[in-house]
């Protein structure tokens, strides 16, 4: 950063606050004001803010771009409480203030950031945002910012569908799903590839669902070990080929579209765990299959699922970050489409118009 936006003789008020000596007077952040359509979103110079207690600043390097964040965006929420919001909930940087009674984190870690925004004004989209520290988790050693920024609500989503299960495990870890079969609707989704990785990072034998030899490309990518497309009139004789036994668990993407599937390859008491409501808002389950196998059928949305659920994943994703488990890029099944910080209206587009991988948002420049 030049010396027209940064300052070297500031002293923080508060006594406990620690900063590197270089302080940003200015940074660049993407705002709304109102709800709708991406053009509600603009580019602005605004003042970073210190961090209070138990909260960190990071300057970031990368902004992740999910569906809530342009259908919050959209107004699709409750009406905000804040008059202006910088959106974003995902991403990744670098601490550089530690706010009062935070120990766990300190000036200079590299961390990733999930639910940046949930119930705050000010997400990852701009070049500093504040954050509970809880919400910046430090990054093992040789893990880059595009996986860091690809975490968040995709691999969280996708660690509480698979720890749902009546008598499956409530944490993930190397053999912890083990013996087990994973069905992953939608494979090629940024929540689809986190199930697939993290399944098979616990011992799972993992089918995937696709609808196009591309996408077949990319779950296989991500270490699905069959590939079944779902606009096959026989893919649920193909998946129940597969696990004669039934399925285990299920992460699934649109139980409006795959409640008849899933209810005819689901094992006894499997789970049927679903996170979005593709392809509408109403589903019919349905009712003999579902009740004679004991079938499980949990809804979740991360942002509601609660702190426990939300320690859990962080801890365990981590540990598969120390172990390579969870790479991007099209090599490993999740392409990724860049935008500069201007740019973050058409990212919002992207992802909204159903960019297969991940749509990340370049804040710090090192990918321009």
């Amino acid at each position: 950063m030049d010396a027209a936006r940064t300052s070297r003789n500031i002293i923080p008020r508060q006594g406990s606050l620690r900063v590197h000596t270089a302080l940003p007077l200015h940074m660049r952040s993407i705002v709304y004001s109102r709800t709708g359509t991406s053009s509600v979103l603009s580019l602005a110079d605004r003042e970073p803010a210190a961090p209070g207690p138990g909260e960190v600043r990071v300057r970031v390097a990368v902004s992740g771009v999910n569906p809530t964040d342009w259908k919050s965006r959209a107004g699709s929420g409750a009406r905000s409480a804040f008059d202006e919001i910088v959106p974003n909930q995902d991403g990744a940087g670098v601490i550089d203030a530690v706010g009062d009674g935070v120990e766990q984190l300190s000036v200079g870690d590299r961390v990733w950031l999930y639910l940046a925004q949930h119930q705050r004004p000010t997400g990852t989209a701009q070049e500093y945002t504040v954050v509970p520290a809880e919400r910046a988790v430090k990054l093992p050693d040789g893990i880059g910012f595009d996986v860091a920024a690809s975490l968040g609500v995709p691999a969280m989503t996708a660690h509480r569908a698979l720890t749902v299960h009546e008598s499956g495990p409530a944490r993930l870890s190397p053999g912890s799903l083990g013996g087990r079969v994973v069905l992953v609707a939608g494979g090629a989704g940024a929540v689809g590839h986190a199930a697939i990785q993290l399944a098979v990072w616990a011992g799972a034998t993992v089918i995937a669902t696709i609808s196009s030899d591309e996408k077949a490309a990319l779950a296989t990518a991500a270490g699905a070990h069959h590939v079944v497309n779902y606009r096959d009139g026989d893919a649920a004789d193909q998946i129940s080929a597969l696990a004669p036994d039934g399925v285990d668990h299920i992460v699934e993407v649109s139980i409006t579209q795959n409640a008849a599937l899933d209810a005819q390859v689901i094992a006894n008491h499997g789970s049927i765990a679903y996170y979005a409501d593709n392809g509408g808002d109403q589903a019919t389950i349905p009712v003999r299959p579902t009740f004679a196998k004991n079938v499980r059928i949990q809804g979740l949305l991360l942002y509601t699922v609660g702190e426990a659920a939300l320690s859990a994943a962080v801890d365990d994703i981590t540990a598969a970050l120390r172990d390579g488990a969870l790479p991007v890029g099209e090599a490993a099944g999740l392409p990724l489409t860049w935008f500069p910080l201007e740019a973050t209206a058409a990212a919002h587009d992207a992802v909204e118009q159903g960019a297969v991988g991940k749509v990340l948002i370049d804040v710090s420049g090192v990918n321009s």
